[in-house]
């Protein structure tokens, strides 16, 4: 299982993340794989994908694809503006929800046209992947694309209204040219009644690509950050989104009785919450404005002594930032949000976890930090959290689109 592989990727003209990551990792394991992103590629990820010997797509191929592109961009722009129209509170749940169908409908126009794409230039592919897919319309992107494939679907955004699941109902034929692949079982389990007929797999998005940090990014990164060696620091990397629990850190900072370093990236942030943290005795923040490349990135957990994840309890989507930790060697302070994920890190002398929601438990584990920064993690920590090599996650991807060849056929 070497040959090429047809990666559409919808977020690689976004930096940060571990999308664009994935995205080289793979096309490197697979020289002449075709890379499709609709939207544009950030200048980083167009640099590791060249160098991986990619063929990249930023346009749609074919008349087909240029239309169902075009579409997809008046009705991406339709939902922006309604959006804008019904952020008022005093409109209808109902009508404030209509932009959020039609943001729907449009990705899975995008998705078919890249598909489309896919199917003109590269017809022989071991498998073809969209690796941030729309968690709605699956049968109905199989069907506009005319193109069978493999499809990671990492959250549920927006739920189905009655227009979008009819619409759904009517390309229901379309689903069995589909495997749905979720990163965690818990995202699985969210979509398995709305989608009982969807054929699906469990597997880590996120691969190994070997690369952890050495000793001596480490010392630069806490030069970068004008930190002494001696002292402690906490990392916290991402955007802070509504499942992130924000406000248990805050009463966790408020309750340190050490001096604490916390390095803070990511986008969107909370200007006036980082403030507030900045007028604590004993905290010094450090912000990187987001969003990064990944050589920022790697800066920022190398100046870490660990990586801070607080989540929501319930919250069973992956982390990126817990594989991030694992594969570049950080240890990590986690809440108990998941209770998968707490059962792999159970044990691990490289991982503290806390109750969710629980800001004692919290100050408890970055004063542990203070004290006694834990060792980090080993070469198998990766594989404890079900990540597997570029090269596995491509012979896996193949191995799960090879029925789906043998159906069309």
């Amino acid at each position: 299982m070497t040959g090429p592989l047809v990666l559409i990727e919808p977020y690689a003209n976004r930096l940060g993340g571990h999308h664009q990551r994935t995205l080289a990792a793979l096309a490197q394991a697979r020289p002449g794989s075709l890379v499709i992103a609709p939207h544009g590629i950030a200048s980083e990820a167009v640099r590791a994908l060249r160098e991986a010997g990619a063929r990249l797509v930023t346009a749609p191929a074919g008349p087909a694809a240029t239309v169902l592109l075009a579409v997809s961009r008046l009705a991406a722009g339709l939902s922006s503006a309604g959006q804008r129209v019904f952020r008022s509170r005093r409109w209808s749940r109902r009508l404030r929800r209509v932009p959020h169908q039609i943001t729907l409908i449009a990705r899975c126009l995008s998705e078919a046209s890249a598909l489309r794409s896919g199917r003109r230039l590269e017809s022989g592919a071991d498998a073809v992947v969209i690796l941030t897919a729309s968690e709605a319309l699956h049968g109905a992107a199989a069907l506009l694309g005319g193109q069978p494939h493999l499809r990671f679907v990492h959250e549920a955004v927006t739920a189905e209204d009655a227009v979008v699941r009819m619409l759904g109902r009517l390309a229901r034929r379309g689903e069995q040219r589909v495997v749905a692949v979720y990163p965690t079982q818990a995202v699985g389990d969210q979509f398995a009644t709305a989608f009982a007929d969807l054929p699906a797999v469990v597997g880590a998005f996120a691969v190994d690509d070997g690369h952890r940090l050495s000793d001596a990014e480490r010392d630069g990164g806490r030069a970068a950050f004008d930190i002494p060696a001696a002292e402690a620091v906490v990392c916290l990397v991402g955007g802070w989104w509504p499942y992130k629990d924000i406000p248990v850190l805050e009463a966790a900072l408020d309750r340190l009785k050490e001096p604490l370093h916390l390095v803070v990236t990511g986008s969107p942030l909370d200007e006036a919450v980082l403030e507030r943290w900045q007028s604590l005795p004993g905290l010094r923040v450090h912000t990187v404005p987001g969003p990064v490349g990944d050589s920022v990135l790697r800066l920022v957990y190398a100046a870490a002594d660990a990586a801070l994840v607080t989540r929501h309890p319930g919250t069973g989507k992956e982390s990126g930032l817990v594989m991030d930790a694992a594969r570049l060697g950080v240890p990590l302070i986690v809440s108990e949000h998941d209770d998968a994920l707490t059962a792999r890190l159970y044990g691990q002398p490289w991982a503290l976890t806390f109750p969710a929601g629980d800001p004692d438990a919290l100050a408890d584990a970055l004063h542990t930090v203070i004290r006694q920064p834990p060792g980090y993690p080993g070469q198998e920590a990766p594989g404890l959290l079900g990540m597997r090599s570029a090269a596995e996650q491509a012979d896996f991807l193949t191995r799960t689109f090879a029925p789906l060849r043998t159906k069309e056929s």
